[in-house]
């Protein structure tokens, strides 16, 4: 006689519930841990005493931590996400405006081509790209 294991239907759905339930639990971990580390508000102290208490009594921490801070936390992720977008905005501005001397003076003969400027205007917009 060998061992051998048989799943019931029930033994199956019952550890797809725990599978579930764990990636849920490693989930909030993480989220719990990032939004930890990323808040400027909280002292070093504070955050080491979080830490211990998510390691030591991980369940009962998560509670408390979505708890008491469960709230800040969608702001900070807001706050987080709104300061990436701007400093994504800034570098597209940085890298599309037209500050090199060639673009401007390009600019300033199309202008002249087209008759918006005449040539005295196109020669003191050359010049002020020059400089």
């Amino acid at each position: 006689m060998g061992l051998t294991t048989t799943f019931g239907s029930g033994d199956i759905l019952l550890f797809m519930l725990e599978f579930f339930l764990f990636i849920i639990w490693f989930w909030l971990l993480i989220a719990i841990f990032g939004d930890l580390f990323r808040d400027d508000e909280t002292g070093g102290g504070a955050k080491a005493l979080w830490v211990v208490f998510l390691i030591l009594l991980p369940f009962l921490g998560i509670l408390l931590y979505l708890i008491v801070r469960g709230k800040g936390m969608g702001t900070r992720q807001a706050a987080q996400m709104q300061a990436a977008q701007s400093a994504f905005d800034d570098r597209i501005r940085s890298a599309t405006s037209s500050s090199a001397p060639a673009d401007q003076i390009a600019k300033a003969k199309a202008l002249l081509d087209s008759g918006a400027i005449d040539e005295a205007e196109f020669a003191k917009l050359k010049a002020s790209a020059l400089a």
